[in-house]
């Protein structure tokens, strides 16, 4: 049952391509705030997203970078996957740095949650 541990990741990953399935003109908006609330939205999304996929990898401390990697790429693909949406275009800001620091945020804080429950 080791694949029921992937259940989380799949989870987040079904939830964030929801969301970048959404045309620009039906997005939100949230005047002044905008930017804070959508860039924290993905720091928070692939926060998720790395916390999940190092729980699919068993929480093993040697392999924290993978599912820092594996967010990120899924990060690539999903900026990719925005291409198609109209209104919406890919960023590669939003991928590698934004979507990035939130991943090495998930990591540090589940590996924090960790630490404290031993």
């Amino acid at each position: 049952m080791r694949f029921l541990r992937w259940l989380p990741a799949l989870a987040v990953m079904i939830v964030i391509f929801g969301f970048s399935s959404i045309p620009a003109k039906e997005m939100p908006s949230f005047g002044l705030w905008d930017l804070i609330i959508k860039k924290g939205s993905h720091v928070i999304g692939y926060a998720l997203l790395a916390s999940a996929l190092w729980y699919g990898l068993g929480f093993q401390r040697q392999r924290w970078w993978l599912a820092v990697i594996i967010a990120v790429v899924y990060a690539l693909t999903d900026e990719f996957h925005q291409s198609f949406i109209l209104g919406r275009h890919p960023s590669l800001v939003d991928a590698l740095v934004i979507d990035g620091a939130g991943a090495l945020l998930g990591f540090f804080l589940s590996r924090l949650i960790l630490m404290k429950k031993k």
